[in-house]
C-alpha cells in the first residue's frame, strides 16, 4: 500500500508519499517522495486572526503540485494534517474548502494534543524508543508541542502558542535580533515554558529529541555543515553549550550572513533568529529541570509528517 501524508502548519506544507512495509512485526515506511514548500500560510494570524488572501494562494498552489506528485505514484490513502495557524484562524473554512477541492480529502485540524503525540511517533520512529522517557519537541512556526513519552506510550503532552513565526510577527524581530527583541521573546517562552511544566514534567526526561526546521537548521550551523544533509543531521546530539552557542550564532547574523549559509532555506531566514533563541532556552530548561540528566539535545529528521503517515500504516 501507498500511503501520502500532508503536514501544513504556519510556515511551510510538505508532503511524504510512502511504500508500507513491515519491521519487527510493526508497519515501516520507505519514502518514495518528499517535498517542502514555504508558504508561511500564518502571515499575520497572530496578528489579525485570519488567513491573508495571498498566503492561502500560495498554500493552494503548493497543494496543486503535490496533487499531481499524489497522482504520479498511484497513491491508496491520503491523509492531511493541518496545525497551528488553521486551528487560530477563524475564516479556515476557507482554507479548508479549497484543500479539499484541490486533493479530494478535507484537511484535519489537528488539536495540540493530537500534533504532539503524531510528532512523538515521527521522531521516535528516526531514533528509537526504550523503557526510558523520551521527551520530543517539536518546534514549529505557530506553535511548540511538547510530548513526553517512551515504549509503552505516551505520558503527556501539551501543546503552547509560541512558534519561530508567531513571534517574529509578534516583536517586529529583525536579523540581526536586537537586545530588547530577545529580551521579548524570552520572557513569552519563559511563561509558556512555566505552564507547559503544569502538564509535562520535564523532570521525568532522560533524553530530549528535537524536530522541525529550526531545530535541523540549529543543529547544521552547530555541525557547521556546507549544505543541507539530512543524514548528517538525524540523530545528531549536541550538548546544551553547543546549541545555545549555535543559536547565538544565528541570532546574530544579518540577513545576507543568514542567506550565505549554504544550509539555509530562503524561507527560514527571517525566523531563525527566533527559533533559534526559542530552541535554545527550551534545552537549557529542560536540562536544568532534569538535574542534568538531560545534557544534550538529539534532532530527529522525522517528526509529525511521518506520524501522519505511521496512523494510516497502523
Amino acid at each position: 500500500m501507498r500511503v501520502g501524508a500532508i503536514d501544513c502548519g504556519t510556515n511551510s506544507i510538505r508532503l511524504l508519499i510512502a511504500e508500507v512495509q513491515e519491521s519487527n512485526g510493526k508497519p515501516a515506511l520507505k519514502d518514495l517522495e518528499r517535498q517542502m514548500r514555504i508558504v508561511r500560510l500564518g502571515e499575520g494570524v497572530d496578528a489579525t486572526g485570519h488567513f491573508a488572501e495571498a498566503a492561502l494562494e500560495r498554500t493552494f498552489a503548493a497543494a496543486r503540485e503535490y496533487a499531481e506528485l499524489l497522482a504520479s505514484y498511484g497513491v491508496d490513502r491520503l491523509r492531511f494534517g493541518a496545525t497551528s495557524a488553521t486551528r487560530d484562524a477563524e475564516n479556515r473554512d476557507v482554507f479548508i474548502t479549497g484543500i479539499e477541492e484541490i486533493l479530494g480529502v478535507k484537511p484535519e485540524v489537528i488539536s495540540g494534543e493530537e500534533e504532539a503525540a503524531l510528532s512523538f511517533a515521527g521522531a521516535v520512529s528516526a531514533v528509537g524508543n526504550g523503557p526510558e522517557n523520551t521527551l520530543v519537541v517539536d518546534l514549529g512556526g505557530g506553535s511548540t508541542e511538547f510530548v513526553l513519552g517512551n515504549e509503552d506510550g505516551v505520558a503527556a503532552a501539551v501543546s503552547m502558542n509560541i512558534g519561530c513565526v508567531r513571534l517574529t510577527e509578534r516583536y517586529g524581530v529583525s536579523a540581526p535580533v536586537t537586545e530588547e527583541q530577545e529580551a521579548s521573546i524570552l520572557h513569552d517562552v519563559d511563561r509558556a515554558l512555566n505552564e507547559a511544566a503544569q502538564t509535562v514534567d520535564f523532570s521525568r526526561a532522560s533524553r530530549l529529541v528535537g524536530v522541525a526546521g529550526t531545530v535541523t537548521t540549529v543543529t547544521a550551523q552547530a555541525l557547521g555543515l556546507e549544505t543541507y544533509d539530512a543524514e548528517r543531521i538525524n540523530g545528531t546530539e549536541l550538548s546544551v553549550q553547543r546549541v545555545a552557542q549555535a543559536a547565538r550564532e544565528l541570532a546574530g547574523m544579518n540577513r545576507a550572513e543568514r542567506a550565505n549559509l549554504g544550509f539555509m532555506h530562503e524561507g527560514r531566514i527571517d525566523v531563525i533568529g527566533t527559533g533559534a533563541l526559542i530552541w535554545s532556552s527550551i534545552v537549557r530548561r529542560v536540562s536544568e529541570a532534569s538535574g542534568a540528566a538531560v545534557a544534550s539535545a538529539v534532532a530527529s529528521e522525522f517528526d509529525i509528517l511521518d506520524g501522519l503517515a505511521l496512523s494510516i500504516a497502523r
